[in-house]
């Protein structure tokens, strides 16, 4: 099986974010902007969640490829690059997860 990048999928996301094709569900959640796309976030998150705590496998993988899918969206829209998000999970590697949460600002 070849493999599907995140970058490949986001380069397609941009694409077709102002395509103006009124068949694209990524040109029309671009077009109703982050709120919507947001809540799409949070409803594919919602819906990963609860097919993990039910052991549905088969739920598990198409929720979380939907989950992954608006999660591009709510960055594009946002303006920030897949790669800002790689680079910083890249920075975290090496630091225990406990310290790198305790070097967070508070508040």
């Amino acid at each position: 099986m070849a493999q599907f990048s995140l970058i490949e999928l986001e380069t397609i996301i941009r694409e077709r974010a102002h395509s103006g094709d009124p068949d694209s569900w990524t040109a029309k959640l671009f077009a109703k902007g982050m709120d919507k796309a947001a809540q799409k976030l949070g409803e594919e998150a919602v819906e990963t969640v609860i097919a993990a705590v039910t052991g549905d496998k088969k739920a598990l993988v198409s929720e979380s490829a939907d989950l992954i899918y608006h999660w591009l969206v709510v960055l594009g829209i946002a303006g920030v690059p897949l790669d800002d998000v790689l680079s910083e999970l890249e920075g975290r590697t090496g630091r225990s997860g406990v310290a790198e949460k305790a070097s967070r600002p508070k508040g």
